[in-house]
């Protein structure tokens, strides 16, 4: 018999406060991330080093760092760079395992969204990830728009599955998330696409990273997980989407739902109930100061 092995869960309260236009402060982000510190995630994403003229919400992420209680919390750090120097702010503080960058397998939003061609950020790649290694932690490698394109750009599978495959074995990239930015995502191109990498390339730990609408949560997720996937980024009522695209529609997929279908499906989670629940709850009051 087939032992199921626990699905990993990254929450991504960065994703859900970048994009909020007033400024949250950072006593209430320290304090909303602390919660969701207690709670058992494999991961927080939790805040990233980029321009703050690009994201001006994560302005004070070196400093929310600073207020974190890590001590005795199984959960990992996670922060999002653009580029070689924002992850020499990264590699600066212990706690972070994690780097997270976004590689687009579109010409159009990888400008849109690192002020870099295909080709230049592929560099930054190479230069972040040698980085990482020296430093001893991970490179997390978001392929975004890999479920379709609306700019325009020829857009397959394939390309997908060739840029997993470059990304693997050029570059030794040991975690790579499939990122539906922008939510065009559904069943099908979910199962195809998993369906294809996976098997392909089992030493990687291959991710989700969904965009979705209220309405669309659960077929994706149950197709995510029939495909055997086993690490999948949530946000805490879905709030957030990509600044960087043309989402207004489409939040994170969110983290209650993740959890509601996984115990419906008899699988294993590792949260503390308890903790999620107050964190859900002062998740209320993170959101109400910003808007």
């Amino acid at each position: 018999m087939h032992i199921l092995a626990e699905m990993k869960l990254i929450e991504c309260p960065r994703d859900a406060m970048q994009g909020i236009e007033e400024f949250i402060p950072t006593k209430v982000k320290i304090e909303y991330i602390n919660s969701l510190l207690e709670v058992g995630f494999d991961t927080i994403d939790f805040g990233s080093f980029v321009s703050p003229k690009a994201i001006p919400q994560m302005r004070d992420t070196a400093e929310v760092l600073k207020g974190l209680n890590i001590d005795g919390s199984k959960t990992h750090l996670l922060a999002i760079v653009a580029n070689l120097r924002g992850a020499h702010d990264a590699v600066s503080h212990e706690p972070i395992k994690y780097l997270g960058y976004p590689f687009s397998v579109s010409e159009t939003f990888q400008k849109r969204n690192t002020n870099a061609s295909i080709d230049e950020s592929l560099k930054r790649v190479e230069e972040i990830q040698k980085l990482a290694k020296e430093n001893n932690r991970i490179l997390v490698v978001y392929l975004s728009m890999a479920f379709g394109n609306p700019y325009g750009d020829h857009w397959h599978p394939d390309i997908v599955a060739e840029w997993t495959y470059r990304l693997a074995n050029e570059l030794e990239i040991e975690v790579i998330s499939l990122a539906d930015t922008i939510g065009v995502s559904n069943p099908e191109n979910i199962s195809g696409l998993f369906n294809t990498v996976i098997p392909e390339f089992e030493q990687l730990e291959i991710g989700a990273h969904l965009h979705t609408t209220p309405d669309t949560w659960k077929e994706k997720v149950s197709a995510v997980v029939a495909s055997g996937c086993e690490r999948i980024d949530g946000a805490i009522k879905g709030f957030g989407g990509c600044p960087m695209a043309d989402d207004e529609l489409t939040g994170n997929m969110a983290t209650e739902n993740i959890i509601s279908f996984l115990k419906e499906e008899n699988r294993e989670t590792g949260l503390n109930e308890d903790k999620f629940n107050e964190a859900l709850m002062k998740s209320n009051e993170v959101f109400l100061v910003s808007h």
